[in-house]
């Protein structure tokens, strides 16, 4: 047996979580297939997924970069968040839900139980 080389001590090396069958919501084809190695921040490999998945799956991390939530700019709680979005949307006239792509199947069922009880629009990038 051949074994690669790796220049990194195997003592250093870290252990990764493998998830099998993780589905890509990056473009429509919505491949359910692939299988993720990651640590608690990254993902360091996706296996099967085309360069576009590759590229999406690799360039996300659990980093807490910003803040939970925004109001006007400023940073806000995300208590406070949701009250100004609950306003905003009772207020609203005909809202439009728009995006949802790189969303799950689930947040894209909630979705559209929220644009039907608020008598709103719903969209996706493909309109375009």
């Amino acid at each position: 047996m051949i074994e690669k080389f790796n220049p990194i001590p195997r003592e250093k090396q870290m252990t990764l979580n493998i998830i099998d069958n993780a589905t890509c919501t990056f473009c429509g084809c919505v491949c359910d297939d692939i299988q993720l190695h990651s640590d608690d921040t990254r993902i360091h490999e996706a296996k099967k997924a085309c360069v576009l998945g590759k590229a999406w799956f690799l360039n996300h991390t659990a980093d807490h970069d910003y803040p939970d939530a925004l109001i006007d700019g400023r940073e806000a709680t995300v208590d406070e968040a949701i009250e100004a979005a609950a306003t905003f949307l009772h207020d609203a006239h005909m809202p439009l839900i728009y995006g949802l792509s790189n969303t799950t199947c689930e947040a894209q069922k909630e979705a559209v139980a929220l644009a039907d009880r608020l008598g709103g629009l719903l969209d996706s990038h493909t309109s375009l």
